[in-house]
């Protein structure tokens, strides 16, 4: 919540700044586009992100829940403890946010300053609109997140709650599938008219073409529970033939806790599809000739590339640590079940060898399926802007990206997990 907090005010304090003295017409709608796209689809990715977490610290507290249940809380009860929870920690983690955000604002000036798409001279304003914007979406997405979870969460009767603590629930929802069907539909949409409408317009495909991957991935990471499974399947042979026990042991782990991980999945998804289609749609930008049909002018091209720089900063920068923090909390949770195992006779290698087969299996499906979610936008924009389906651009952007989200993604698992194990084992399986 405080990363999101912080991203929102801070592109929320541009308009603060185009609201103040002395600002020219250009210099408005630059800052008050950059403003309204990217703090835009900050919030989407902020609610996503929230409800994401929540379920996952509302599943790993699934025994107190159900506890709580036994001894006659009310599923009311157990509700407005989970929203008022939320809130609180939403009000904090706003007012944390106030000070960074107001640095993190003032760079975004300076980089549209740096590269001419604002005026110099120009005064950073941070004000009404940052603070109100900034605390209104933090709390409505924590709140709004809370109360999704907490519907799941008490609905449940005592006995279904107690069972459902050593028991993951193998079926997605109806109603996530719904969700997740509909944003792939959205996505293949945004593909569909990127071709059939700009075609040979120009940058101006990018206005369909950016979003494809964003709503595309989105929907693959609503099916993060059957992803996992699906690589998992694949990936069991392997992992057995060639890490022994461990790797019976973390396709064990991973098949019995799909929930889990299909939350720590989520992320690396958003991740590597947001960051693929968007910079590879730059780059096809910057590779292809200028077209006669763009309603765009060529001088505003260096605003829009600063645009999409921004927004897949922000929102990789912001799906990272989503990863690492997903990870981390998922991960350092485990210590009960660390212990048991080192009770049982494994030893600390065995133990992070298997979290880093697990952590294997999370990087191959978070690849693969990031990867299919930024085709949406890399074909169709390729094909509107040069006439190929294939860009005739560097492998390298994706090497990084590939690269980064598996560094990511293993660090998180292993680092966590060799902090967890240096408790000893008798007084993690006590704890």
């Amino acid at each position: 919540m405080f990363l999101g907090a912080t991203v929102v005010m801070a592109f929320a304090a541009l308009l603060d700044t185009a609201g103040g003295s002395g600002v020219d017409d250009v210099s408005e709608e630059t800052l008050t586009t950059m403003a309204l796209v990217v703090g835009g689809w900050g919030l989407v990715i902020v609610l996503f992100a929230v409800i994401s977490t929540m379920t996952l610290s509302v599943r790993q507290r699934a025994g107190e829940m159900a506890l709580l249940k036994s001894i006659g809380a009310t599923p009311f009860q157990v509700g407005r403890m989970i929203v008022g929870e939320a809130a609180a920690v939403a009000v904090v983690a706003a007012a944390l946010a106030i000070l960074p955000a107001m640095g993190a604002g003032r760079l975004l000036l300076e980089l549209l300053q740096n590269t001419d798409q604002v005026a110099e001279g120009i005064s950073y304003g941070f004000g009404t609109a940052a603070l109100s914007i900034g605390l209104g979406v933090t709390f409505l997405a924590a709140v709004s997140g809370a109360i999704v979870t907490a519907r799941r969460a008490t609905k449940q009767r005592a006995k279904e709650a107690m069972t459902a603590v050593t028991v993951e629930q193998a079926r997605m929802s109806r109603k996530r599938v719904i969700a997740a069907i509909a944003f792939l539909a959205i996505g293949l949409n945004c593909a569909i008219l990127t071709v059939a409408l700009f075609d040979d317009k120009g940058i101006d495909a990018m206005q369909t073409a950016g979003q494809a991957s964003i709503w595309f991935s989105i929907g693959l990471a609503l099916f993060a529970p059957v992803l996992v499974r699906a690589v998992t399947a694949v990936l069991a042979g392997p992992l057995r033939l060639l890490g022994g026990i461990s790797g019976y042991l973390a396709v064990e782990n991973v098949r019995r806790r799909t929930q889990h991980m299909a939350g720590a999945l989520m992320p690396i998804i958003l991740f590597t599809g947001i960051a693929t289609g968007t910079l590879y749609m730059q780059s096809i930008e910057n590779a292809a000739p200028p077209a006669a049909g763009s309603s765009i002018p060529a001088d505003e091209a260096q605003a829009i590339e600063t645009l999409n720089f921004v927004v897949v900063g922000m929102l990789s920068v912001f799906a990272a640590i989503l990863v690492i923090n997903t990870l981390v909390a998922a991960t350092t949770y485990r210590r009960r079940e660390f212990g048991q195992q080192r009770l049982a006779g494994s030893t600390p290698p065995q133990v992070l060898s298997m979290v880093g087969m697990e952590g294997v299996v999370l990087a191959a499906a978070g690849v693969l399926f990031g990867s299919i979610g930024s085709i949406v936008t890399v074909f169709p924009y390729s094909l509107a802007r040069t006439g190929e389906l294939l860009p005739d651009t560097t492998i390298g952007i994706y090497v990084g990206i590939v690269s980064t989200a598996a560094v990511l993604t293993l660090a998180s698992c292993l680092g966590a997990a060799r902090k967890a194990i240096r408790v000893p084992a008798v007084q993690a399986v006590a704890v």
